[in-house]
């Protein structure tokens, strides 16, 4: 076939759109976007050095002090420091009272039945001494003779009086004590409690070994003994005690009395009864340098 058959062919044509469709658009070429490098690692800083304290470092107990001084002190924890210091001193009251009646409260029947008799010759023994002084009033005042009763009454209570200042000697029923301290643990103030005890159970007249005990008496420890008003006595001491045995006997042996003192002690110490004491040490008599009698 020639050229000349063959159609002159234009220029190519891009195909349109379909009908009713949109128009499309070509796409641009897509550039591949490029990746931005990776960060390097931030290099590790060094951890600061600690700071020294300018000043000198507190121990624990100042800085205790100092949170606790000054006081910082509400008018409430006064009050509650208040009631617990008043609780505290009730039971401290509550717990001495306890003990100071232990002893009786350990104490057997028996003991307790003695303790019970003695206190009712006590009573008695008042008694009969209030009966005796009311009789000697009542002779004062009804007796014809007044003047020669009052004479006699004069000197039963000079020699009562002599007895109980030990210028003359008396005699009569009581007990003799016998302490034997074989260890020299017997103090003077054992002693004294003795003298005490045995005047609160209605002792008129006391005697130790020699030196007869009156009012003024002292006992102090002296070496290798014990001094009573200046005068050294040695073990055994014997108390010869002139009063109502049944009175006298019971009040050493009390459960917390002398005798179970005086055992602690380890000492020994025996009570034996008789119906004829002899106290002859006597004391000279003294005339008091300023007291007068005020009776007229």
């Amino acid at each position: 076939m020639s050229s000349e058959d063959t159609p002159e062919q234009g220029p190519e044509r891009t195909p349109g759109p379909a009908a009713g469709g949109t128009p499309s658009v070509p796409e641009p070429p897509r550039a591949d976007t490029p990746k931005a490098p990776a960060t390097p690692p931030a290099p590790e800083m060094p951890a600061p050095a600690p700071q020294e304290p300018s000043g000198p470092q507190q121990t624990g107990r100042q800085r205790l002090a100092a949170g606790l001084w000054p006081p910082r002190v509400t008018r409430a924890q006064l009050i509650v420091a208040l009631l617990l210091f008043v609780l505290g001193l009730g039971l401290a009251i509550q717990v001495r009272s306890t003990s100071d009646n232990s002893a009786l409260r350990g104490a057997r029947q028996e003991d307790l039945v003695r303790i019970l008799d003695e206190l009712d010759s006590r009573t008695k023994r008042l008694e009969d001494e209030k009966q005796r002084l009311e009789g000697q009033r009542t002779e004062l005042e009804t007796s014809s003779n007044q003047a020669a009763e009052a004479r006699k009454q004069t000197l039963e209570k000079e020699r009562q009086l002599g007895v109980l200042a030990g210028t003359v000697a008396a005699q009569g029923p009581g007990i003799t004590l016998t302490i034997t301290d074989s260890k020299k643990a017997v103090e003077a103030d054992k002693l004294l409690d003795t003298i005490q005890e045995l005047r609160a159970a209605g002792a008129e007249a006391i005697q130790v070994n020699d030196v007869r005990v009156v009012a003024n008496t002292y006992f102090s420890d002296a070496d290798g003994g014990i001094e009573v008003d200046g005068r050294k006595v040695t073990a055994p001491y014997v108390f010869k005690v002139i009063g109502k045995p049944q009175d006298l006997e019971p009040a050493l042996n009390i459960p917390g009395g002398v005798v179970q003192t005086l055992e602690k002690e380890q000492a020994t110490a025996t009570v034996v009864r008789s119906g004829k004491i002899v106290v002859d040490a006597l004391r000279p008599a003294k005339r008091p340098d300023y007291a007068r009698s005020s009776s007229r």
